[in-house]
């Protein structure tokens, strides 16, 4: 065995590696917790934004 043989294993460990995660990405069971996680910076956008009552207040 020499160097080739293990760069062959590790592209191929990488390869099984690159298609498993895009499985576990793309699955319909991850789905809704991707939805969600995706909506995260969303879901606090009327806390963060001072109303226009503080804003006036302000000037």
């Amino acid at each position: 065995m020499d160097i080739n043989d293990l760069r062959g294993m590790a592209t191929a460990l990488i390869l099984l590696a690159f298609i498993g995660l895009c499985v576990w990405a793309y699955s319909k069971k991850r789905k809704k917790t991707f939805d969600e996680a995706a909506n995260l910076p969303f879901a606090d956008e009327d806390q963060d934004q001072p109303s226009k009552r503080e804003e006036s207040d302000n000037d």
